[in-house]
């Protein structure tokens, strides 16, 4: 490992994940009558492994889980404490829905000193990850990011000037002044929780994400950074967004024979476990065709060279 790359795992590695699967999913009824958003499939696996995977390609190995006290022993029971992955992962509850902002009070103690990256559950990100590694380097403010969409009145919406610089930030605009929506990855130094602290609860009582960004961006250390068209963001809180997201990556898989964030695959590329504690772990799980792919990637050459899981 180069020079570079080394300083880019030691900043990596100075920063926390936090994974927020909160919400009532009230957009989904009666789909969340049954089980919780993020434990609703995604064709072949549930959505929550799309947001951890994402993480994990980070690099990322520490990871807080939040959500409700109701979906929270579900989702425990799926992910356990994720050493069968080669990471920690750690859960707390959001006894109510106040805003994305307060995921940083509930995890202070989990995150200390250390920056933080945030991802929201629902959230699946398909393409090279290179913005999101970079953006975890950053040693002082804040990094988020800009994807080009068709409706960003349901988003956090970024403006720029003429010379490319930020100029706004706005939630869920009537009247968008740009087509770039902010995506739910977000990017911060160690002065996250103490600036989380200092906010207000908006109009709706929530403490908003984009109050803590236009703060960051108020002190001039917040960073966006625009997603290429290569690059696929998809969110799923809708059910139509639902069927699209899972129609998508159901084509990805059919036509290349790949999995999208297969959790264990991702651990085993990532150098996070090794072949015969991956062959372990396989030797539990029921027979399945995910059980076969999952044979398939163990016994594979080590040195194959594939795209990011």
């Amino acid at each position: 490992m180069g020079e570079a790359a080394c300083g880019l795992e030691r900043e990596r590695m100075k920063k926390k994940a936090i994974l927020l699967a909160g919400g009532a999913g009230t957009r989904l009824h009666p789909l969340t009558k049954i089980v919780c958003k993020q434990l609703l499939p995604v064709y072949d696996k549930p959505m929550i492994c799309y947001p951890l995977a994402t993480l994990m390609l980070g690099g990322l190995r520490e990871i807080l889980v939040i959500s409700t006290p109701k979906d929270l022993p579900m989702l425990r029971d799926f992910l356990g404490d994720g050493s069968h992955l080669g990471i920690r992962l750690e859960y707390a509850e959001q006894a109510e829905p106040k805003g994305i902002a307060q995921a940083f009070l509930i995890g202070a103690d989990f995150i200390g000193n250390d920056g933080a990256a945030l991802i929201l559950g629902d959230n699946i990100f398909y393409g090279k990850l290179d913005f999101f590694r970079e953006a975890l380097a950053i040693e002082r403010g804040a990094c988020i990011f800009g994807y080009q969409v068709r409706d960003p009145e349901r988003y956090g919406v970024v403006e720029f000037s003429p010379e490319g610089k930020v100029v706004s930030l706005e939630e869920k605009p009537i009247r968008p002044k740009s087509p770039y929506a902010v995506p739910g990855l977000y990017v911060y130094d160690e002065q996250v929780v103490e600036n989380c602290r200092t906010l207000r609860p908006s109009a709706r009582g929530e403490l908003e994400i984009t109050d803590l960004n236009l703060l960051y961006l108020r002190q001039g250390s917040l960073q966006v950074r625009l997603l290429s068209r290569g690059m696929a963001w998809l969110d799923t809180g809708t059910q139509t967004s639902l069927l699209e997201a899972a129609n998508y990556i159901a084509t990805i898989e059919h036509r290349q024979g790949l999995k999208v964030a297969c959790l264990e695959e991702v651990a085993l590329r990532m150098d996070f476990i090794e072949q015969h504690q991956m062959q372990r772990w396989i030797d539990r799980l029921p027979k399945s065709e995910y059980r076969s792919y999952l044979q398939l990637v163990c016994e594979e050459d080590p040195g194959s060279v594939h795209p990011e899981p």
